[in-house]
């Protein structure tokens, strides 16, 4: 079986065989066993795979690897306390390499830095295909897939996974358009206030207010037409457990884009970039280089506020008129305030889409005594975040650098209400278009 034989294996065996051992319909080592005699054998020598085809088989692997994770740790006693033994003996190929040692010389070979089990890149990004973001009909961003059979690979082979994943794909594609616009304004002696500024300013909080509406727009649709929690909690987030005790499992945390505007935009949460370090291991190469350079350098409202020559100090201890002055003499700050208002509401609506899909029917359930999970805990988020630690990033969100000039902008400034950019028109059209091409 070669490395398209195995892709078809993924989209059509590999749901229907983790449906019926869901289901107890089939023992859960009918996996390993098919895996073993039908799929690994024929696979491979990585010196006979392109970058392009170890990336395909990145993915296909990662689900199926996914898979066997999950039904060793379910069905094995204290399977959670060595996940790593779910791939003992499965071995790949000729020359009976283990398979995750296959795996991760097979996510070497991809030469992008790809983590040595599934991860977000590969999951999300990798597997759907190459979506594409217009502003007003002109492409701003495009992120391509590593497929082009317009499918999308699932654990289940469910409608509610493929929403789920092309869900977050155009959300971080939306995200790569914001940063796009935003990340020239960082270069040496940028100009942050002069019209070419607050023209990228104003597109880039275009694409978060439609980040927003799609955060609220999928959270707003019946279950059948996006995800029941139910099928969120119990079958697809159970996918994300362990292949060794303390690796990073896949999930929307490790979205580059969205840790980049974080640190583009400036957060002030005790913590938080040690927090972004710790998922360095389950980023690409020049994710993490990206990121890294963004954390050392000042965020943009910073620089903002130094091109006037004032500071956050100089901003919560100015009297209302001072600010009205200051706004008056640096029009920008209204287009900047923007952004960074509607990126705290996009992370508002990003949290509102977690409670209603995690925390609040995790917090139902504990009340009616049926408790957690075993393997991937209902309480937090992959990689750990708590319901309370999401609320407190959101509001440090809210509470941002020119928090301090809310007041007089609510009062009325001229030219502070919502500009003509983020208004539909009379026919309720948006001005950001998402498609998937391939």
């Amino acid at each position: 079986m070669g490395p398209e034989q195995v892709g078809d294996w993924v989209l059509d065996e590999l749901p229907r065989l983790n449906e019926a051992i869901l289901q107890d319909d089939a023992p859960p080592g009918l996996l390993v066993t098919d895996l073993g005699e039908h799929v690994l054998p024929e696979l491979p020598e990585m010196a006979q795979l392109t970058p392009a085809q170890a990336q395909r088989l990145v993915v296909h692997l990662g689900f199926a690897g996914a898979s066997v994770a999950r039904h060793y740790q379910e069905h094995t006693p204290d399977g959670t306390g060595h996940p790593e033994q779910a791939f003992a003996g499965l071995t790949v190929g000729a020359a009976q390499v283990p398979f995750r040692r296959y795996f991760a010389a097979l996510a070497e070979r991809t030469g992008t830095g790809h983590y040595e089990r599934d991860s977000y890149a590969s999951l999300v990004r990798w597997n759907v295909g190459t979506i594409r973001v217009l502003l007003r009909g002109e492409l701003v961003a495009d992120l391509p897939g590593v497929f082009d059979d317009r499918r999308i690979r699932t654990y289940t082979g469910t409608p509610g996974e493929e929403r789920f994943f092309l869900l977050v794909k155009q959300g971080e594609t939306i995200e790569l358009a914001v940063n796009c616009f935003l990340l020239p304004l960082t270069l040496d002696n940028a100009d942050l206030i002069g019209a070419g500024a607050r023209h990228r300013v104003r597109q880039a909080t275009v694409l978060l207010d439609a980040l927003r509406r799609l955060f609220l727009d999928f959270a707003a649709m019946p279950s059948e037409q996006s995800m029941a929690a139910e099928m969120f909690m119990d079958v697809f987030r159970q996918f994300a457990a362990h292949w060794t005790t303390d690796d990073i499992p896949p999930s929307g945390a490790l979205d580059p884009e969205a840790l980049k505007r974080d640190f583009l935009l400036g957060i002030a949460e005790p913590g938080y970039e040690q927090q972004a370090r710790r998922l360095f291991p389950a980023l690409l190469d020049r994710e993490r280089d990206e990121i890294a350079d963004l954390m050392a350098a000042p965020s943009l409202p910073h620089r903002l506020l130094a091109q006037i020559e004032c500071d956050e100090t100089c901003l919560s201890g100015s009297d209302d008129g001072d600010l009205r002055r200051l706004v008056g003499r640096h029009p920008a700050l209204v287009d900047w305030y923007r952004l960074l208002a509607m990126h705290a509401r996009a992370s508002g609506a990003h949290l509102m889409l977690s409670k209603k899909f995690l925390f609040k029917p995790q917090r139902e359930r504990d009340r009616a005594g049926l408790g957690d999970r075993l393997l991937v805990s209902n309480r937090a988020g992959t990689t750990g975040m708590t319901e309370t630690y999401l609320e407190r990033i959101t509001r440090a969100r809210r509470e941002h650098t020119l928090a301090p000039l809310r007041p007089v902008l609510i009062a009325g400034i001229p030219d502070a209400t919502p500009g003509p950019e983020l208004r539909s028109g009379k026919e309720g059209a948006m001005p950001v278009v998402l498609e998937l091409t391939g």
